[in-house]
C-alpha cells in the first residue's frame, strides 16, 4: 500500500571506491565522500579523525536555521558498530567541528521500551535549582575564559558542549520531544515491539517538534557468523522471521505516520546499507556449516528513498543475478547529493573547517532525478 511513495535505486555500488570492509563502507555511505588510503591501510582499526568529511546529517544540520531547545541532528538507538566493539567512522561532525556532533539517544535490545538520553540524566545528588546556580557560574567564567583562551582551542571546544548540555537540560520543549512514553500503546505496538521500531517512533517524534535530521542505526543481536544484516550465516532464515518483518513494521508505520500528520512532504526519509550480499549464496567464511549465508558485496544493491517531494518509482537496473548494475549506476556521493538537493542545500556550498581550510560540502556527486 505504501510503495506509492518508494523511489527505489536498484543500481547503488562502490566499485572501484571502497573495499567491502564495514569500516570503509559505513564512512562511504554516511558522508558521501570516497574512503581514503588510511581505511585501506588500517581497515577495522581505522579510528574516526577529527579530520574525517562529516556525516550527511552533520551538514544539513549546519546549514539549517538553529534552534536553542532542539539538537541540529540526533542518532539512535547506538553508535554504528558499537555492539561489535568497533565505532565506524563517517558519524560524526568530523571537520565541521563539534558544534554539529550528533545527540545520542540510547537504547538496548532486552529494553526496547526505555530509549533514554544520556545528556539529559542529571546526576542523583543533582537538584534543578542546583543545576542553575551552576549554569550562573559558568557564564561568570566564561566571560573571563573568553579573554585568556584563543578561539577553537580546546577550551573553546569544551563550551560549545557545555552550551549546548545547558540549553537541552532546561528546555521543557526538548524533553517533552524525546518523551516517547507520550504515545499511545497503540502507536507503540503498531511500530513493532523491538529496538528498531520503537527508535523509528522517537524518530517521527524528533521530526514533528523540528529537530533537522535524525539518524537510526539499526541493531541486531548476533546469530552463528553473522549481525544483524550482516547475514554470513542463516541468511533466509534470518530475513524471512526476524528482520524483514520488523524493518516492515517500522519502515511502513514511519511512512504512513508522517503522510498523516502532512510531514512526508517535506521529509526526506533514506534507507541505504554500507554493502550488499553476494549473488552467490553460501559464504566461505562459515566453512558449510549451518544454514548458508551471503558474505559482503559492494557492486550492486538497493536504496530506498521517499517524501521531501521524491515521487515513487525505480530507478538503474542490475543484471540478472543482481551482482552489477546494467544501467545507470549510482555512488554514494549521488544519495548524498540528491539529499541536499531535496533539502534545498548547495552542494557546492564552500565552508571553513575546523583547521581553518575553505572546501565545498561535496565536490562529486550529482542529485538523481527523482522528483
Amino acid at each position: 500500500r505504501l510503495a506509492k511513495h518508494l523511489a527505489i535505486v536498484r543500481s547503488l555500488t562502490m566499485t572501484g571506491r571502497s573495499i567491502g570492509d564495514h569500516h570503509a563502507d559505513t564512512y562511504y555511505i554516511l558522508t558521501g565522500h570516497q574512503p581514503d588510503r588510511s581505511f585501506f591501510v588500517e581497515g577495522i582499526n581505522r579510528k574516526p579523525h577529527p579530520s574525517d568529511w562529516p556525516c550527511i546529517g552533520s551538514t544539513v544540520a549546519s546549514r539549517c536555521p538553529a534552534n536553542p531547545e532542539l539538537p541540529g541532528l540526533v542518532q539512535l538507538p547506538a553508535r554504528s558498530g558499537e555492539i561489535t566493539n568497533y565505532i565506524n567512522p563517517g558519524q560524526f561532525a568530523g571537520r565541521l567541528g563539534p558544534a554539529w556532533e550528533p545527540l545520542l539517544v540510547r537504547g538496548e535490545l532486552d529494553k526496547p521500551r526505555q530509549l533514554s538520553v544520556p545528556a539529559f540524566e542529571l546526576p542523583a545528588d543533582m537538584q534543578p535549582e542546583r543545576l542553575v546556580d551552576r549554569q550562573s557560574l559558568l557564564k561568570q567564567l566564561d566571560a573571563w575564559q573568553s579573554q585568556m583562551e584563543r578561539p577553537g582551542g580546546p577550551l573553546d571546544t569544551l563550551q560549545i558542549h557545555q552550551r549546548r548540555a545547558l540549553s537541552l537540560l532546561t528546555s521543557a520543549k526538548s524533553k517533552e520531544a524525546f518523551d516517547i512514553s507520550r504515545e499511545p500503546e497503540s502507536m507503540r505496538a503498531r511500530y513493532g515491539e523491538d529496538i528498531n521500531g520503537q527508535s523509528m517512533l522517537m524518530a517521527r517524534r524528533l521530526v514533528e517538534a523540528g529537530v533537522p535530521f535524525v539518524c537510526v542505526h539499526w541493531i541486531g543481536r548476533k546469530v552463528g557468523a553473522g549481525l544483524s544484516w550482516d547475514t554470513h550465516s542463516d541468511n533466509f532464515g534470518q530475513l524471512k522471521n526476524v528482520l524483514l518483518p520488523a524493518f516492515d513494521a517500522g519502515f511502513s508505520s514511519l511512512l504512513e505516520d508522517l503522510e498523516s500528520r502532512g510531514l512526508l512532504e517535506e521529509t526526506v526519509v533514506l534507507v541505504a546499507a554500507e554493502m550488499g550480499r553476494t549473488p552467490k549464496v553460501g559464504d566461505p567464511r562459515t566453512g558449510g556449516q549451518g544454514p548458508p549465508g551471503r558474505d559482503h558485496w559492494i557492486h550492486c544493491q538497493t536504496a530506498l528513498l521517499a517524501g521531501g517531494g521524491i515521487r515513487g518509482q525505480h530507478y538503474g537496473m542490475s543484471d540478472r543475478i543482481a551482482a552489477y548494475p546494467a544501467d545507470r549506476p549510482v555512488y554514494p556521493e549521488d544519495l548524498a547529493a540528491t539529499v541536499y538537493h531535496a533539502l534545498g542545500i548547495d552542494q557546492r556550498l564552500a565552508f571553513t573547517d575546523r583547521e581553518g581550510r575553505t572546501l565545498s560540502l561535496l565536490d562529486e556527486g550529482r542529485s538523481l532525478p527523482l522528483f
